[in-house]
């Protein structure tokens, strides 16, 4: 029996109290009109009809906090839940947030929880070479070790307190865990030494990235086996739904040449998306370099990025926008300026 503390219970009986059917749908359809083409506007931000103010304290968690305990990563999430019914553009959506190292960890790496004043989500130290040779060697890890133990038990955790709540479990959304992407993890990993062995070790490289793409397969597997995604759409974080089920973390694509991406990256981000139905990718940083070959992937629905000011945006809108790719969650000022380009964003780019 899932134990939940007394100010849990109250912020779960507020939510369902507060969620209205007919709204919630309505900001569904929204999202599903958009990504589906049936939006005929400039840039599309999401609008919730009706706001509903808080009907209960809710507190700030320090993360530390909720890693650590159970009720009160369910109780941080619950507050963006909360926080979304008063807002305009936020969606009903949590997920076992347990950082960039979640898949990190399952190799063995060890956890680093940041200091306590800094309220930031954890992540993993390197492994040595000769630990990274005896994991490809080894195979797909236990994934319940490391955070992947804290990921599942939490999510059965979550699975028995939504039992009572039938509103929630209808319209609050739980998407995926923070697994990265085979590149991003594989340099989590292996650190910086990671891109000499582009060009040392090339094959060694292929075959731990292999090995990494299927450990994500495999965990993504067991997540959805208690949380199933969508055929439709899905949400991550609460600023966006997407087509496919998955969305890849790429930002350590920014550092490699278009060359290097398309024979390290591509190939594992390919399988990923056409294994689970296609997708959306996210990167930090510049990624006009190598946009046109991520967009020549089938099931690529999406990007998602930050930092339009390290990109040459016309780049960006001519392979993504441009060819119904959708732009989601991007800048709003950026394009609020850029949307009386020839062909705006051809109905194809969402901000919030």
């Amino acid at each position: 029996m899932t134990k939940l503390s007394p100010q849990t219970i109250a912020l779960l009986e507020d939510i369902e109290r507060r969620i209205d059917p007919e709204v919630e749908t309505d900001f569904e359809n929204q999202w599903h009109d958009f990504l589906y083409d049936r939006f005929d506007g400039d840039i599309f931000i999401p609008d919730r009809k009706k706001t509903t103010p808080h009907g209960t304290t809710v507190t700030p968690i320090n993360i530390n906090d909720a890693v650590a305990d159970y009720d009160l990563m369910l109780r941080k999430e619950l507050t963006t839940v909360s926080n979304a019914l008063a807002s305009k553009t936020n969606s009903l959506a949590v997920r076992a947030n347990y950082g960039t190292g979640i898949l990190s960890s399952v190799f063995g790496a060890d956890i680093f929880i940041m200091p306590y004043e800094n309220n930031t989500l954890p992540t993993t130290r390197i492994l040595s070479e000769d630990k990274i040779r005896d994991a490809v060697q080894k195979g797909i890890p236990d994934i319940y070790t490391g955070f992947g133990r804290k990921v599942f038990e939490f999510a059965h955790f979550l699975a028995e307190a939504l039992k009572p709540y039938p509103k929630i479990q209808k319209f609050m959304r739980v998407y995926h865990p923070d697994l990265q992407g085979p590149l991003d993890i594989c340099e989590l990993l292996w650190g910086s030494d990671f891109f000499y062995a582009l060009y040392d070790d090339p094959d060694f490289v292929h075959d731990f990235l292999s090995l990494i793409t299927s450990t994500y397969s495999h965990f993504m597997k067991k997540w959805f086996e208690i949380f199933p995604a969508s055929e439709e759409m899905n949400p991550h974080w609460y600023t966006l739904y997407h087509r496919g089920k998955i969305l890849i973390r790429n930002d350590s694509a920014m550092n490699l040449s278009p060359d290097l991406y398309e024979e390290f990256s591509l190939p594992y981000d390919k399988k990923l998306l056409d294994e689970f139905g296609g997708g959306v990718v996210h990167f930090c940083g510049r990624g006009d370099h190598y946009i046109p070959i991520l967009c020549s992937l089938n099931n690529l629905y999406g990007i998602n990025m930050s930092q339009p000011e390290y990109n040459d945006m016309e780049t960006i809108y001519r392979h993504t926008v441009d060819k119904n790719i959708k732009i989601l969650s991007f800048n709003r000022a950026v394009a609020l300026k850029d949307k009386q380009r020839k062909g705006a964003f051809n109905h194809s780019l969402s901000s919030f």
